[in-house]
């Protein structure tokens, strides 16, 4: 007689993170048969020759032999105030008191959102959103309320919108800036008309700025913590994307808002962090070179480098294009095209991109992967080399025309 198997959580029921999900593990199995498949489904520098910049390296190997104990469960506080330093050049009222170093953005979410929420809260997200956001907010007991932001806003939210969705359990609003997935940069009076929803309604913004300095083509970014003055305000950065350095684990957060609507936060977060002890060490000594070297992004990021050309070959593939339809990206290392419905009615990204998978050996990320209803959109990182792009999109091409003939047979 077989054994039983083992109980899960029922929390993970409604817990999704298909950027690794089983399109992955599909295109594992086919590299382990043999073929060679081109992963447009993650923003991972590393993996398309990018390099962590040489200063970044230096200062880790020369702090080595400093790394072998734990540090403060905040993390190092030359780390920590060179954080807090980046927020006042902007005009936020930051402290290092008020930093947190972590294996990433991804833990710091986490944490934020256990230190946050009880069973039943609320917390505004956006759709399409970073799925760890939807994901972090279940697994800790919360409900996540998605607002949109639709292709025909340029992927921007309407303050109105938000307010409508607040209720007396709804303790936060995330807003992602520059955004994954969709690249839109959100202007400066949006996200004061957003902190203002914030501040009526006595919410907690959480601002996922990691992609703060990858912009395209006079793109501003507005940081969140300088508006929000006085209102709760925790805004996250790191050297995965903006400093290439995703495999380093390097995430902080910022606390800011009024010392005494924030003071049990931070309790808060200090407790849970020193419950992990600390996280990694060694990495954090690139930190502070990283925030006070050289802005190395910008020059990929502008006309001639490569960013920017890999952008604009997939602008230009999908304005080719019989059936996409795109939003260009103004930051952020992702694009977000959309299948015409007039051209492909009833298209299903999900079966779309593990046909694509299994046909043109790409891997991308089916659009409703982000939490938004439609499913006539994909997510393809920008990481790529210009060539390589062209050619995946003529490839997703190929693949959609094939869609759209298979349609027409069953009509006939």
């Amino acid at each position: 007689m077989p054994h039983p198997t083992v109980a899960t959580s029922r929390r993970l029921e409604d817990v999704r993170y298909d950027i690794r999900g089983p399109l992955s593990r599909r295109a594992h199995e086919l590299e382990a048969a043999g073929k060679p498949i081109l992963r447009l489904n993650i923003g991972n520098p590393g993996l398309f020759g990018f390099r962590v910049p040489q200063h970044l390296r230096d200062a880790i190997a020369t702090a080595l032999p400093k790394s072998e104990a734990y540090c403060h469960q905040q993390g190092l506080l030359g780390a920590r105030e060179a954080v807090a330093a980046q927020h006042r050049r902007n005009g936020a009222e930051a402290r290092p008191e008020h930093v947190f170093i972590g294996n990433g953005v991804s833990e710091l979410i986490d944490l934020s959102l256990r230190a946050l929420l009880d069973a039943g809260d609320e917390v505004l997200v956006p759709a399409p959103d970073y799925p760890l956001w939807t994901a972090a907010t279940r697994l800790n007991g919360g409900v996540p309320l998605h607002y949109p932001c639709p292709p025909e806003r340029a992927h921007l939210p309407d303050p109105a919108e938000i307010e409508a969705m607040v209720t007396p359990r709804t303790r936060a609003l995330v807003i992602i800036n520059p955004n994954n997935p969709t690249g839109a940069v959100y202007p400066r009076e949006l996200l004061a008309a957003l902190v203002d929803v914030a501040r009526r309604h006595r919410l907690v913004l959480l601002c996922d700025e990691i992609y703060d300095s990858v912009l395209y083509d006079g793109a501003a970014f507005t940081p969140l913590a300088p508006l929000a003055g006085e209102t709760p305000c925790i805004s996250y950065g790191g050297l995965s994307k903006v400093h290439l350095a995703c495999g380093y684990r390097v995430g902080w957060l910022s606390v800011t808002g009024h010392e005494h609507r924030v003071h049990d936060l931070v309790r808060a977060l200090d407790l849970l962090a020193s419950l992990r002890l600390c996280s990694n060490v060694t990495a954090q000594w690139a930190i502070r070179p990283a925030l006070e070297g050289p802005n190395e992004i910008g020059a990929l990021t502008r006309p001639g480098g490569r960013l920017h050309a890999a952008r604009a070959a997939v602008v230009d593939a999908v304005e080719r294009s019989e059936f996409l339809r795109m939003v260009a990206p103004d930051g952020a290392l992702y694009a977000f095209p959309g299948v015409d419905p007039e051209r492909l009615p009833g298209f299903d990204d999900a079966a779309f991109a593990l046909d694509l998978l299994e046909h043109e050996q790409i891997i991308l990320v089916p659009g409703s992967s982000f939490n938004i209803a439609a499913r006539n959109h994909f997510r393809l990182t920008l990481l790529p080399e210009p060539a390589v792009l062209a050619d995946a999109l003529a490839r997703i091409e190929r693949e959609l025309a094939r869609i759209a003939r298979n349609a027409a047979r069953r009509v006939a």
